[in-house]
C-alpha cells in the first residue's frame, strides 16, 4: 500500500501523457473519418477513389509500424524531425480514422433513401441534405462504434513508449524493472487507470447517444444506469420515427 501512495505522482504522470494522446489522437480521427467516410458516399470517382486509397492503406498497416516510421523515419525521407508526441498521435489518429472512416460512409449509405430524395424533392443542395437530413441520423447511429474505435484508441497509446515517451504502461515497466514493487501491484495500478478512463469514455459516449436520439425523437433511458449499461437491442439505430 505505501507503494502505491509514493507511486500514485509518477502513474498520473504517465495517465496524463495517456490521456493527451487518446484526446487529441481522437480529435485527428474524427475529423479524418467524417471528411473521408462522406468523400466515400459522392457520385465524383476520384473522391471515391481517395476515400479508398486511405482507408485500405492506414486499415492494413499496423499502428506500431505507423509509430516507427513517423518516429524514426519521416526525418530521413523529408530532414524533418516530429516531436514524439506529435509522431504518436498522427500514427493512432491515422490508423484509427481509417476504421472510422468505414464506420461513416456505412452509416451515411444506411440512412433510408426516401428521406434523401425527399430533400432533393424539397430543393436542398447537397450540403444542406448532407447536414440537417443525412448526417443526424447517421450521427447517432455511428457513436457507438466510435465509442469503441475511441477505447482501442486509447489501449493503442500504450505503445507509444517505442518512442520514448512516459505513459501509464512506461512507469509500470519502469516500476518492474526497478523492482521496488511486486509485478501484480504494479500492473494493478496501470490496469485499474485504463479500466478508470474507459469507463469516463463510455459514458461520455452514452451521454452523446442520448442527446443525438433525442433529437431524432427516440426514447432514451434517462437514468443513470442507462449511461453505463450498452442500449437494448431492439433500440432503433435508422432513420428517425
Amino acid at each position: 500500500m505505501d507503494f502505491v501512495i509514493n507511486a500514485l505522482p509518477l502513474y498520473w504522470e504517465g495517465a496524463l501523457l495517456t490521456i493527451r494522446l487518446t484526446l487529441f489522437g481522437a480529435v485527428l480521427a474524427f475529423v479524418l473519418a467524417v471528411v473521408v467516410g462522406t468523400l466515400g458516399t459522392v457520385r465524383n470517382r476520384t473522391a471515391r477513389a481517395v476515400a479508398m486509397v486511405y482507408t485500405e492503406v492506414f486499415r492494413g498497416v499496423a499502428a506500431l509500424v505507423l509509430l516507427y516510421w513517423f518516429g524514426y523515419s519521416f526525418v530521413e525521407i523529408t530532414g524533418f524531425r516530429l516531436t514524439t508526441e506529435f509522431a504518436a498521435i498522427l500514427a493512432l489518429g491515422l490508423n484509427i480514422g481509417a476504421y472510422g472512416a468505414e464506420v461513416v460512409r456505412s452509416s451515411i449509405n444506411a440512412v433510408p433513401r426516401a428521406q434523401t430524395e425527399a430533400a432533393v424533392a424539397l430543393n436542398m443542395t447537397w450540403w444542406r441534405r448532407t447536414r440537417l437530413v443525412v448526417f443526424p441520423q447517421a450521427w447517432a447511429q455511428m457513436l457507438p462504434t466510435f465509442g469503441n474505435l475511441v477505447i482501442e484508441l486509447m489501449k493503442a497509446t500504450a505503445i507509444v513508449s517505442i518512442l520514448g515517451l512516459t505513459d501509464l504502461t512506461k512507469v509500470a515497466n519502469d516500476f518492474r524493472a526497478s523492482a521496488v514493487a511486486d509485478t501484480f501491484t504494479v500492473y494493478a495500478v496501470a490496469l485499474v487507470g485504463y479500466f478508470l478512463f474507459a469507463q469516463v469514455l463510455i459514458v461520455l459516449v452514452r451521454l452523446l447517444e442520448r442527446r443525438a436520439n433525442r433529437k431524432l425523437g427516440r426514447p432514451t433511458d434517462d437514468s443513470l444506469l442507462g449511461l453505463l449499461r450498452p442500449p437494448s437491442i431492439g433500440t432503433t439505430t435508422g432513420g428517425a420515427r
